[in-house]
């Protein structure tokens, strides 16, 4: 089964307006789970989509939110979700984050009563598109231990930071576990494995089975480095009035309210220094690692996006989504008067 991104863009869109999503607000989901999909982030593409579906069934994503600001100055703000869709609650965030660090240097909006939101590199890019620093972190329902224990107590909590010179782009979007918990719930529909050395079962054991993984808990990437960097994120996200630790819900559950938080940053380099000498050195040093010679086993040496782009380039004309995604799709199509093989070609 291939899915074309206009045509996944397309069943997103006409998916969400049958729940009562405007078109706008439709269009702006789906353009995030687009983004996923083409750089690669399956995880949290096409086959997250379901989630938001059984959200939107059982009231606990508000299909017409009431954004709002509800704590503001002219560097900072906080924003009341009112349980929108993350991706429309995120965006408003990010937009905001960016006028005011063009006014003042420096925006940061955190967000409360909001959803899962995608990817976070996402937003992140929308504040490198405009010449900013664009950071992005977010807190998720408890998900993994803290180092030296084995039981759930914080979310995978990722970070995205993007920025660029005047020929690259720098585009880091990391789980702060060793996995992302949407990999394993994407492992889990499609039979497979974990890799070794992520994840504990409930008892404390080393697992690669993705079902014990989720009873269990998933291990910080690097030790106590990503752990102590999870806590950090899970407590910063939180600085707008959200949940942080076991109070986390709502994430990976549908069925629960969504008491997370995030954080979205914007950063103005000309308010520091010279932009146009800081985006140069920025190539300088690229061009220092670019020019670096690859280790055994590698053809080259990368910066963080370049993946992602390489996929974009490979993905562009469509992907391959699994058998149980399909039929899921198939039902929530049929549910709502759509036939899923107007969107997906069935090879």
């Amino acid at each position: 089964m291939i899915l074309l991104p206009e045509n996944e863009r397309k069943l997103i869109v006409d998916i969400l307006t049958k729940y009562g999503v405007s078109e706008e607000d439709a269009k702006i989901t789906a353009d995030v789970f687009v983004d996923a999909d083409l750089k690669g982030f399956t995880s949290h593409g096409i086959g997250r989509f379901p989630q938001y579906v059984e959200g939107l069934e059982c009231g606990n994503i508000n299909p017409n939110p009431n954004i709002k600001v509800v704590k503001e100055t002219p560097a900072t703000a906080t924003i009341d979700g009112d349980f929108g869709l993350g991706q429309v609650v995120g965006k408003k965030a990010m937009e905001l984050a960016i006028e005011k660090a063009k006014n003042v240097g420096i925006g940061a909006v955190a967000t409360r009563n909001s959803n899962h939101f995608g990817i976070a590199g996402y937003y992140s890019e929308m504040a490198m598109r405009e010449g900013l620093i664009g950071i992005t972190i977010t807190n998720t329902e408890p998900a993994m231990a803290p180092f030296g224990g084995k039981d759930k107590i914080l979310g995978t909590n990722p970070v995205a930071i993007a920025f660029k010179g005047k020929k690259y782009v720098f585009s880091l979007d990391m789980a702060t576990a060793s996995i992302a918990r949407g990999k394993i719930l994407e492992m889990a529909r499609l039979g497979k494995s974990i890799p070794e050395g992520c994840a504990v079962d409930k008892d404390g054991n080393l697992t690669t089975d993705p079902i014990k993984a989720l009873e269990g808990s998933i291990l910080p990437f690097g030790g106590p480095k990503g752990y102590g960097l999870a806590l950090a994120i899970e407590a910063l996200a939180a600085i707008g009035g959200a949940e942080m630790g076991t109070k986390v819900k709502g994430t990976a559950n549908p069925k629960d309210k969504c008491t997370k938080g995030d954080l979205f940053m914007a950063i103005d380099p000309g308010a520091f220094w010279d932009r146009e000498k800081f985006m140069e050195k920025v190539d300088e040093l690229m061009d220092e690692i670019k020019n670096s010679e690859p280790a055994k086993g590698f053809s080259e040496v990368l910066i963080p996006g370049d993946i992602e782009r390489m996929n974009m380039e490979k993905r562009k004309n469509g992907f391959e989504i699994d058998e149980v995604l399909y039929k899921r799709l198939k039902e929530i199509c049929e549910k709502n008067g759509l036939d899923i093989n107007d969107y997906v070609k069935v090879e």
